[in-house]
């Protein structure tokens, strides 16, 4: 992976453009969604740098809801009306609008401005939700997304200047990739503080904010609820017993509708079941992992026997940003940790902290053996040397999240 830093403050992550480069120039709406402060921005200010030697002398619109100057711009006419004023004529323009759902209106104005023929779109949002209903669903087929994830193991590397290490990673392990974190010290009191500033945004103003959620204390009860449960199958109804047993209530309903906005939030990842066999995906049962572990770790404290758990969700992390459409596998009684399809292929993934017991062993390599068809096949723990069975191999966690792909 290429990773180039362009200034003191600009890291260039090629991993996340590599797949919005296919739609440079082409008439669709390149959509940037991702949590709140995982770095949209600045991949939107990557991508002036190679959009704008590809282009010479095409006028680069740059507008942001947090622009100081254009606070006054908060509907899709002013938002027009502004557009023409940087590009006289309706000219060709290639613009960058980050968090543009802040816009009432904003699809019916990128709408209209794709619709002028000659106008290169990004975007960047917080809430997948609101993009997801009123530019794909309103544009379908002129506009894509691209879900941008926090940093991977590598980048993370090369943001805080290390060499890839045991320590090293059981620093990304606690606490996490939000880009903002190479300016400060990687200690626990300064990094948590700052991301429970982070989490405490999120909840109150892309969850709470857009949806308006009255019963707060379910909602934080709900997300301690998913970090102690990472991993875990879960149910609305379950989550509805456990509260009943902690002497609060929720019907599954509310339960479910809390939850599609902590996803829509980019806040957790929701991975459901599939039937391998009967290629049909169930539909009560599933994970949830967190976007950022350290974000996890700012809800609850990091925990060493929680590690199972952080290993299943960094691993999940990595597949995500790596383009991959995860799924829990279900084969008769044996659960696979991750059925990963993209483009056509499929990967299986089980996850063990160590291999040192032998029912580990035969539990872990059993379940993949017992698949019948040829798509690659891991098993991904702590243990430091290498080994496989029958075409099942065995990765150290260390190099699985180092490499992309041919572990």
């Amino acid at each position: 992976m290429k990773t180039i830093m362009w200034n003191a403050n600009l890291f260039y992550r090629d991993l996340q453009i590599e797949r919005i480069r296919p739609f440079f120039g082409k008439p669709v709406i390149k959509v940037l969604t991702g949590q709140r402060r995982v770095g949209k921005s600045s991949l939107l200010r990557c991508l002036r740098q190679e959009l704008g030697p590809l282009n010479p002398g095409l006028p680069i619109v740059e507008f942001s809801t947090e622009d100081d100057s254009l606070l006054l711009i908060r509907d899709a006419q002013a938002f027009l009306a502004w557009i023409d004023t940087q590009v006289p004529g309706r000219g060709a323009c290639i613009l960058l609008a980050d968090e543009v759902q802040e816009l009432e209106g904003f699809d019916q104005a990128l709408a209209m401005l794709l619709a002028r023929g000659n106008c290169d779109i990004y975007c960047t949002g917080s809430n997948a939700r609101f993009l997801s209903k009123d530019i794909l669903g309103r544009l379908s087929g002129r506009a894509v997304e691209f879900r941008i994830e926090a940093l991977t193991y590598p980048e993370f590397l090369t943001f805080h200047q290390r060499q890839d290490s045991d320590e090293a990673l059981a620093l990304y392990l606690r606490f996490g990739g939000m880009p903002f974190l190479h300016h400060l010290p990687l200690e626990d009191a300064v990094v948590f503080e700052y991301l429970k500033n982070i989490y405490n945004t999120i909840l109150y103003k892309d969850v709470i904010g857009r949806t308006g959620i009255r019963n707060i204390n379910l909602l934080e009860r709900l997300v301690r609820y998913l970090a102690d449960t990472t991993g875990s199958l879960v149910s609305a109804k379950r989550i509805s017993d456990f509260l009943k047993s902690q002497r609060s209530t929720a019907s599954p309903g509310s339960i479910l509708e809390y939850l599609d906005s902590l996803c829509d939030a980019c806040f957790v990842h929701r991975v459901k079941r599939i039937d391998l066999k009967g290629k049909k995906v169930f539909e009560i049962g599933e994970k949830y992992y967190f976007t950022d572990l350290g974000l996890r770790h700012s809800v609850i404290p990091y925990r060493s026997a929680d590690l199972g758990k952080i290993l299943e969700n960094a691993i999940h992390q990595h597949l995500c940003a790596h383009g991959w459409t995860v799924f829990v596998g279900q084969d008769d009684q044996r659960e696979i940790d991750f059925v990963a399809e993209r483009a056509g292929s499929r990967i299986y993934v089980q996850v063990a902290l160590q291999l040192t017991e032998p029912a580990t062993i035969e539990r872990e390599f059993g379940n993949l053996l017992a698949l019948r068809d040829a798509w690659p096949k891991y098993v991904v723990s702590l243990d430091p040397f290498a080994s496989g069975q029958d075409g099942v191999k065995h990765v150290p966690l260390r190099r699985f999240l180092s490499q992309g792909e041919g572990w």
